[in-house]
């Protein structure tokens, strides 16, 4: 029999009895409670917990989230805002740049080959993807809003020309974006090949194939086998991911959607109670019953009393008063709780407070310190956004150019530098111009910073920047205007010495 332990419960001498290794289990267990008091449940901690793995839970509740984030984004103008303030700061108006940078034998950029892509990647970014619809940076900003809003977003690589598709650009490639719901959350196989969610993966867990759908996200395809494989070669997949091996994305909503519900709801409530309060109303207050008299059925007679501006009751009876009903609306506090909630939302979703409550009223060096926080989360997103969308997009364009025929190497380039570049993610904008332009130029005249990265910093392509300069100075050379615009013209240049 086991020996007592002065620890021991009676149900952990009845385990020990029948099953010592549990009981060592059940009494490692309890020590841990000991020294963690967030892992013992209480009836003041409800002591929720994760209990199945990363696919188990967005299993279960991906899909539901999903179309949660859409319908707020439809019908809530806080929800889009937050959205949209996240498309701009991650994509931008113009999308991620890209400045090709193919190299010479010797590590030089040889830049006439620089610029005969660049010359063909304008060209196709004018019809990216297969409706034709977009051009590169509208469908960037729908690829990223899809995977924020979404949790994930797929895009299918098409190359090579074919009788069912006109690519409408010199190179032949176009991609094909598909929402998560076009790779069904619901497929499930264990042969001939494994599918989770849609996803065929292999042993160590990379995904092999993606399963989609051919004619949109509707269950009965699925049954009716109509959804097609598609290599993981060809197709690209952005998700918002937590955890490791987890297979499907979760909305960056997720963890906020209660919270816009709730401030949704009051913010409802408090506007229906402040446009009651506007139609002002008022009652009378009745007095003794035995001055009233009585209608031929016992009923009071009916009277008409309505408001006229500087009106004045001349119809009341004895006893009788005038109340007024008063909702105490617009509520006070209105404005500091919505406050108070948007900073939740902010911290949860990733955009600043600023951004999304439209509030700018901090000192200059508060306010700076707020954009590069908040452009710390947008440069991280971008860089996912470039890794998993942009960067797969542009080397796929080059191998196309390249197979096609329409891109001609010349000899020396060194191998596997072909699809070099640098991408271009929306800039940090100014607060002080000056201040910020000084600072720039300070740190250029100290080789702490490179021309070429101070425009790519702006959101510009140093090449094009180059050439533009040049073209306008010999355009202001022509007009015998001076390089020092803010000279008069017919004036000696100033010239500062070394």
């Amino acid at each position: 029999m086991a020996a007592k332990h002065p620890q021991l419960t009676l149900a952990d001498r009845v385990v020990a009895w029948f099953a010592p290794g549990a009981a060592v289990r059940r009494a490692q267990a309890r020590s841990v409670l000991a020294y963690y008091e967030a892992a013992r449940p209480d009836r003041l901690r409800k002591g929720r917990r994760a209990t199945g793995s990363a696919n188990d839970d967005v299993q279960r509740a991906g899909t539901t989230l999903r179309e949660i984030a859409r319908h707020l984004e439809q019908n809530y103008d806080l929800a889009l805002g937050v959205l949209n303030t996240l498309v701009v700061n991650v994509v931008g108006p113009k999308g991620i740049g890209i400045e090709p940078q193919p190299r010479n034998a010797d590590g030089s950029i040889n830049d006439d080959l620089a610029r005969q892509i660049l010359e063909l990647l304008r060209d196709w970014q004018t019809t990216p993807e297969v409706t034709r619809q977009h051009d590169w940076p509208s469908a960037q900003r729908l690829l990223c809003r899809s995977w924020l809003r979404d949790g994930e977003v797929f895009a299918q690589l098409v190359a090579g020309t074919m009788a069912s598709l006109d690519h409408g650009s010199r190179v032949p490639f176009s991609i094909e974006m598909l929402e998560a719901d076009y790779v069904p959350m619901g497929l499930q196989a264990t042969a001939p090949a494994v599918i989770q969610q849609g996803i065929e993966a292999n042993a160590w867990g990379a995904p092999v194939a993606y399963h989609v759908l051919r004619d949109g996200p509707d269950s009965a395809a699925v049954l009716g086998g109509r959804a097609k494989r598609i290599t993981a070669d060809r197709m690209l997949h952005l998700k918002n991911v937590q955890r490791i091996r987890q297979l499907r994305g979760v909305s960056i909503f997720a963890s906020v959607l209660n919270r816009f519900d709730d401030l949704k709801d009051y913010e409802e409530s408090e506007r229906i109670a402040a446009k009651i309060a506007a139609s002002m109303a008022a009652y009378i207050k009745k007095g003794a019953p035995d001055t009233y008299e009585r209608g031929a059925e016992g009923e009071d007679t009916p009277r008409q009393m309505k408001f006229r501006p500087g009106m004045v009751f001349d119809d009341l009876r004895p006893g009788e008063d005038i109340g007024m009903i008063d909702t105490n609306r617009p509520n006070p506090n209105l404005e500091t709780y919505r406050s108070g909630q948007m900073k939740a939302i902010a911290a949860g979703t990733g955009p600043t407070f600023s951004s999304i409550a439209r509030t700018y009223d901090g000192t200059y060096s508060a306010q700076r310190q707020e954009l590069v926080e908040g452009y710390a989360a947008y440069a991280t997103l971008s860089e996912e956004f470039i890794g998993r969308i942009v960067r797969p997009v542009y080397e796929r364009f080059i191998a196309t150019a390249v197979a096609s025929g329409v891109l001609r190497v010349p000899a020396g380039i060194k191998p596997g530098t072909l699809d070099d570049a640098t991408y271009m993610p929306p800039a940090m904008p100014w607060i002080d111009p000056r201040k910020e332009a000084e600072a720039w130029a300070l740190l250029e005249d100290r080789a702490y910073a490179s021309g070429p990265e101070i425009v790519r910093k702006r959101g510009g392509n140093p090449i094009d920047t180059l050439e533009q300069q040049a073209r306008w100075r010999r355009e202001k050379e022509k007009q015998g205007i001076p390089h020092n615009a803010s000279q008069p013209v017919g004036q000696p240049q100033i010239v500062e010495r070394e």
